[in-house]
């Protein structure tokens, strides 16, 4: 995938998404797409698929916000503790293949690392605990302080002022295409998207943006 390649001469800074980039998405897709169903069905007396027909349309409402991201707003919402449930499973989430390598890659050219995430900042710390994101990176943002998720125009500015950078110097890899249009709407001049964020699944379409199968193809 030569077209993929990087010419890192050009690039001071990598911005880098956690989920489906950096860590492996399965995690998340079956945290939420089956445990939390399953815990659902138990608290209210339901069947599995029962839980699955009502919280559907209740996730579908609220991706591409905030509240897509925010275990606070799912447990209000849910009437569960999601904060707990996921610590209960945190032996889970893992590097997805290559993650690690390419991270230190990157250390040794010296460039800057910097993580966002729409993931909440509990959600961040349990998986930073977990495998040590923050020891990786040189900077770690959850974007739910800056008030509007990565996928939203509003968010770019606000980052922009806390982690400085050159867009025309900077890399962005994300797996979300709505993330990659918001980014590349603010100006960052090479945006790559992961082709498979979850380890367990097929490859997803990339659109208009130059796929990687993950980051550890941009190596050397």
């Amino acid at each position: 995938m030569a077209a993929a390649s990087v010419d890192w001469s050009r690039i001071d800074t990598v911005l880098l998404d956690m989920d489906g980039t950096i860590l492996d998405l399965r995690f998340d897709n079956w945290f939420w797409q089956e445990l939390i169903p399953e815990h659902y069905a138990r608290a209210n007396g339901l069947s599995a698929d029962r839980s699955r027909e009502i919280l559907g349309p209740k996730f579908r409402a609220s991706m591409g916000t905030l509240d897509w991201y925010c275990i606070d707003f799912w447990s209000r919402e849910l009437g569960l503790n999601i904060s707990a449930i996921k610590r209960s499973v945190h032996e889970q989430v893992q590097f997805l293949p290559g993650a690690l390598a390419f991270l230190s890659f990157l250390h040794g050219m010296g460039k800057r690392r910097v993580l966002i995430t729409n993931a909440h900042p509990a959600t961040l710390d349990i998986k930073d605990r977990r495998v040590g994101l923050s020891r990786q990176l040189d900077a770690v943002f959850s974007t739910h302080p800056f008030g509007a998720p990565k996928e939203s125009p509003r968010f770019w500015p606000r980052f922009h002022q806390a982690e400085p950078f050159d867009p025309q110097r900077t890399l962005f890899i994300d797996d979300s295409l709505p993330v990659l249009r918001a980014a590349r709407a603010f100006g960052i001049r090479e945006l790559r998207a992961v082709r498979h964020p979850d380890s367990g699944r097929g490859a997803r379409d990339t659109g208009d943006f130059l796929g990687i199968d993950g980051v550890v193809q941009l190596l050397g």
